[in-house]
């Protein structure tokens, strides 16, 4: 029997609604496959905390992380803290501490979403590099609250950072058997970090003989994502090009809240956390109508992650299955089921799924 421990972190608006869903989800495999169990530890680090306590999480939090397997992350924001904050003092440090340098983020379209691209084949994957580029908090402001006031917001690509994201990329199309990989770049413009980057994709791309690069500047490739999202296979973008691709990808499928990420960090030094790619949805949180299903799958990148494919493959058939069925789905699909209707719904299809596949064997 393997045990893996899971640190969960719900933190704001609807993040501890749909964690809650995931949750269920894992501890109803736990029961229905014996050789599966998971230990879990919730934090309460959010913008609550930072209200009560001046900061996002404890001094020792990541210390405290580093002895999970993984992280289960909810959402962040709150209209009473300033999202730098919640974002700097949270998810950055626990993405740049454990060098979660990969952002993986799937774009597919499920079965039974309706929408403008039914019928297409879309299954792609953002791979965004994840703890550089243009998040990398280098630059500053002078002479500030006058006239002369200047912003200096430094990108930072490396050549050892971009080969890692590019390789990672690579790698996944040839194990996922696609042929290509398609770079996002701006080179024409950005002439010294991107053309950088464009240098070391391309040096990493020739490792890879079967797998072909492509690369398009980011507004051609955004108008590509809309016009021909089924010929994609693989997307290779810096941290800012990656964020706001993955986000329009999100759309083309059925919108953020069928979107899952996984933030890794692939050697396994350090534990992996996976989010949903939406937002705390203020506007929302608390009615209890968000939909879970990126928390889910979210959940589902987690155990193929720690080695559990098989598991992650159930998951994502049994959402499959409640959306073709189209008896249950939240408000954003067009439904008025709640979050823990969908989540029911979902569960109840793990366990038909797998039921049939134990009869099957």
């Amino acid at each position: 029997m393997t045990n893996y421990r899971v640190a969960v972190i719900p933190g704001d608006g609807i993040g501890p609604e749909v964690v809650k869903e995931a949750v269920h989800v894992l501890e109803l495999l736990e029961k229905l496959d014996p050789s599966f169990q998971m230990e879990f530890a919730a934090f309460d680090w959010n913008s609550e905390y930072f209200l009560v306590n001046g900061k996002m999480m404890p001094e020792d939090a990541l210390d405290t992380l580093k002895n999970y397997d993984a992280i289960l992350f909810g959402a962040i924001g709150d209209k009473r803290v300033p999202d730098d904050v919640t974002v700097w003092e949270l998810i950055m440090p626990i993405r740049k501490r454990f060098n979660q340098y990969i952002n993986l983020r799937p774009v597919k379209l499920l079965k039974g979403v309706p929408g403008r691209y039914q019928g297409e084949t879309i299954d792609f994957a953002i791979v965004r590099e994840n703890a550089e580029g243009e998040y990398s908090n280098s630059g500053g402001r002078l002479y500030p609250g006058t006239e002369q006031e200047m912003a200096i917001q430094n990108t930072v690509i490396t050549r050892t950072g971009t080969k890692k994201v590019a390789r990672f990329a690579f790698d996944y199309a040839k194990k996922h058997g696609k042929s290509t990989v398609t770079s996002a770049t701006k080179s024409n413009a950005i002439v010294h970090s991107m053309k950088l980057w464009d240098e070391a994709v391309k040096e990493v791309g020739k490792e890879f003989p079967a797998v072909q690069l492509q690369s398009y500047y980011i507004d051609a490739l955004a108008a590509y994502f809309v016009m021909r999202p089924e010929e994609l296979d693989v997307v290779v973008a810096s941290n800012l090009f990656g964020d706001i691709l993955s986000d329009l990808g999100a759309a083309i499928v059925g919108g953020l809240g069928l979107s899952p990420s996984a933030n890794l960090n692939p050697e396994g030094e350090f534990p992996s956390m996976f989010e949903p790619v939406h937002g705390s949805a203020p506007d929302i949180a608390g009615k209890g109508i968000a939909n879970p299903i990126a928390q889910i799958w979210s959940a589902a990148l987690m155990l193929e992650h720690l080695g559990r494919k098989d598991l992650a493959d159930v998951i994502l058939a049994a959402i499959e299955r409640v959306l073709v069925q189209k008896q249950v789905r939240t408000p954003d699909l067009g439904g008025s089921a709640t979050t823990m209707d969908m989540g029911s719904a979902i569960r109840e299809a793990i366990q038909l799924l797998l039921l049939v596949k134990e009869g099957q064997s």
